[in-house]
C-alpha cells in the first residue's frame, strides 16, 4: 500500500489564485465592470456629443421606463425584482445588458438540455414501493403529500426500513467514513463541493488507491471552483494515474458564461449502493477541526443504509453522466441493497437542480415551517432570505411555534455575515429566536421539527443554495435519529449568545452599513 505522503506527492496544489477568476466572472464582477464602462461611456458622450445630450437623456429615460414595466410584469422572485429595478435605475443601459445576460442561457443551454434528457430517462429508475407509500399515507396524509411532491420533482422515492445515523461533528462523520470506505467491494462514488489536500483527503485517498488495486471502481467529482482555491487544473489526470476516475463539474475557462453561476454544492459519498453519506462536511481539514480557521467548526452529516442509498447513487450518476456519451445507471442500481430490518420511520433523499425553476429545497423547508405545531429548530451558516422564506419563518413564530436559529458567531465571510444581520430585527419582532455560536463557525444545514421530521443536507438559507446551486439532502420522518438531531441542537444552544434588540443596536456601524448596502443586490451575490 502506498503511503499518504507518496500519494500526496502526486497531487500538487496551485495556490495564490483564490477568488480571482470568481470575482472576474461572477455577476458582481460583471456588474462592476459594466458600471465602469458606463461611466467611461457617459463621460465620452458628455465630452464629444454635448449637442445631442437631450436626445440621449430622453432615450435613456424611455428605455428605463420600458425595462421597469417589463420587470414589474415578469415572473421573477419579488426580491430579485427589487434588486434589478435598483440596478437598472442606477445604470440603465448596461444594467439592462447585465439583466439579459444573466437571464439568458449563454454557456449552459447544452448542459441544461443534457441534464433534462438524463433526468427524463431516469425518472422511473428507482420505482416507488407501493406498500411503503400506502403506509405513509395511512400514518400521516400530510407527509404523503410532500412525498408525492418530491417524487414529482425528480426520482426521489420514499423509503422505509432505512438505518439513519446522525453525526453531530465532521470528525464523527470522518471516522465512520473511513470505516465504510475500507469495506467497499464494488464501487465508491464521491461528489463534493470542496476537496483540499491535507490529512483528511490524504487518509481518504490512501484508501481509494488501495481499493482500486482490489478491483473496486472509484469515481470522484468535485466543483470546478476548486481549481482556483485548493487544487490545480490537471488534478483529475493525477488521480487517473492512481486508477481513480475523476471529473471537475463546470471547470472554469476564459469565456463568459452564465453556467459558472451554477455550482455543484452537493456532498455525496456512496458505497456499493447500500451506504451513503451527505451533510455539510467537505473534504478539507477545517471541516473536522484538524486545522482551525474560524474557531471551532460545527458541522453535521448523515449516513443512510439500505435501499435509500441508491437515491444518492442516482443523483451522483446523473451529474456524472452530463459529460458521458452513454451514461450507465442500471448496473449500479439493480442489485438489491441489504434491508435494515425493523428500522422506524421514512427517508426521502432528494436533490435540487437550479436549471428547472423548481425551488425544491426552499419548498421543503417552508413545508416544515408551515406544518410545525410546537417547534422548528434550524442551524445554517448563512441567512440571506427572499421575502417568501422570511415570511414563512415569521408566520410560524407568530402562530406560537418555537422557531430558533443557530448561526455563526465567527463568520467565514464578511459580506454574508453582514447580510444575515439585516434580517435580525424583523425576525425578532415576530418572535423568532436567534443565537450565534460563540466558539466559532456553524456550517451545519439542519431543520428539525416537533420530534418527528428533519432535514440534514447541503442546503443553506441563502440565495446561492436556494436558487443557484445543485444541492441534496435527506428528509426524515419519524426516524429514530431525529431525537439525536434535536439533542445536538439543544446541546449546542448553551454555547451560543442570544441575539436581542440591544445586541443589534450595539453592532458595529461598519457591519450595519455593509449589510444595508449589500441587501439591495443580495440576489446577485
Amino acid at each position: 500500500m502506498e503511503t499518504t505522503d507518496q500519494n500526496n506527492g502526486l497531487l500538487l496544489l496551485k495556490k495564490g489564485q483564490k477568488g480571482i477568476m470568481h470575482a472576474l466572472f461572477s455577476r458582481v464582477g460583471i456588474m462592476l465592470v459594466l458600471l465602469v464602462l458606463q461611466a467611461l461611456g457617459l463621460f465620452g458622450l458628455f465630452h464629444w456629443f454635448e449637442e445631442f445630450l437631450p436626445h440621449v437623456l430622453g432615450g435613456t429615460v424611455i428605455f428605463m421606463v420600458v425595462m421597469v414595466l417589463y420587470l414589474i410584469n415578469s415572473s421573477l422572485d419579488p426580491t430579485a425584482k427589487i434588486t434589478w429595478l435598483i440596478v437598472i435605475m442606477l445604470i440603465p443601459v448596461f444594467g439592462a445588458l447585465l439583466f439579459w445576460y444573466t437571464q439568458s442561457e449563454i454557456g449552459h443551454r447544452a448542459v441544461k438540455k443534457r441534464l433534462e434528457d438524463i433526468l427524463d430517462s431516469t425518472k422511473d429508475m428507482l420505482p416507488q414501493d407501493g406498500g411503503v407509500m400506502a403506509e405513509l399515507e395511512k400514518t400521516d396524509p400530510g407527509e404523503a403529500v410532500l412525498a408525492r411532491y418530491l417524487r414529482r420533482s425528480g426520482c426521489y422515492p420514499v423509503f422505509g426500513d432505512t438505518r439513519v445515523t446522525f453525526f453531530p461533528l465532521g470528525e464523527d462523520k470522518f471516522a465512520e467514513m473511513l470505516n465504510q470506505l475500507r469495506q467497499a467491494k464494488k464501487y465508491i462514488f464521491l461528489e463534493y463541493f470542496i476537496v483540499e489536500e491535507g490529512m483528511m483527503w490524504g487518509r481518504i485517498l490512501e484508501i481509494l488507491a488501495q481499493k482500486v488495486k482490489e478491483g473496486v471502481e472509484v469515481k470522484v467529482m468535485y466543483d470546478g471552483t476548486c481549481e482556483f482555491s485548493t487544487l490545480p487544473y490537471n488534478y483529475p489526470k493525477k488521480l487517473q494515474q492512481l486508477g481513480i476516475q475523476c471529473k471537475m463539474f463546470s471547470p472554469m475557462s476564459p469565456f463568459l458564461s452564465t453556467h459558472y453561476n451554477y455550482r455543484d454544492h452537493r456532498k455525496i459519498l456512496v458505497i456499493d449502493g447500500h451506504t451513503a453519506f451527505t451533510g455539510g462536511v467537505n473534504l478539507a481539514d477545517e471541516y473536522i477541526n484538524h486545522i482551525v480557521r474560524y474557531g471551532h467548526w460545527k458541522d453535521t452529516a448523515l449516513m443512510v443504509q439500505g435501499e435509500a442509498a441508491k437515491s444518492f447513487a442516482l443523483m451522483f450518476l446523473q451529474m456524472w453522466g452530463i459529460t458521458e456519451r452513454q451514461p450507465q445507471f442500471e448496473r449500479y442500481l439493480k442489485a438489491p441493497a441489504p434491508a435494515a430490518s425493523h428500522e422506524n420511520g421514512y427517508v426521502i433523499p432528494f436533490g435540487d437542480c437550479p436549471l428547472d425553476g423548481d425551488k425544491v429545497g426552499e419548498r421543503v423547508y417552508m413545508d416544515i415551517l408551515n406544518r410545525a405545531v410546537r417547534y422548528v429548530h434550524i442551524m445554517s451558516p448563512y441567512l440571506i432570505l427572499d421575502g417568501e422564506m422570511e415570511t414563512a419563518l415569521k408566520f410560524a413564530a407568530e402562530k406560537g411555534v418555537d422557531v430558533r436559529l443557530i448561526l455563526p458567531g465567527i463568520p467565514d465571510k464578511a459580506a454574508p455575515y453582514a447580510l444575515a444581520k439585516t434580517h435580525y430585527k424583523s425576525l425578532l419582532a415576530s418572535g423568532v429566536k436567534i443565537y450565534e455560536y460563540t466558539p466559532g463557525f456553524v456550517h451545519a444545514k439542519v431543520f428539525v421539527s416537533d420530534d418527528c421530521r428533519a432535514v440534514v443536507g447541503t442546503i443553506n438559507l441563502d440565495y446561492r443554495s436556494l436558487y443557484h446551486h445543485f444541492e441534496c439532502a435527506a428528509y426524515l420522518y419519524r426516524t429514530d435519529c431525529i431525537a439525536d438531531i434535536e439533542a445536538d441542537f439543544e446541546k449546542t444552544l448553551p454555547k451560543c449568545r442570544v441575539v436581542t434588540s440591544e445586541t443589534i443596536r450595539q453592532e458595529k456601524r461598519k457591519v450595519k452599513i455593509t449589510g444595508a448596502l449589500l441587501k439591495a443586490v443580495s440576489p446577485l451575490l
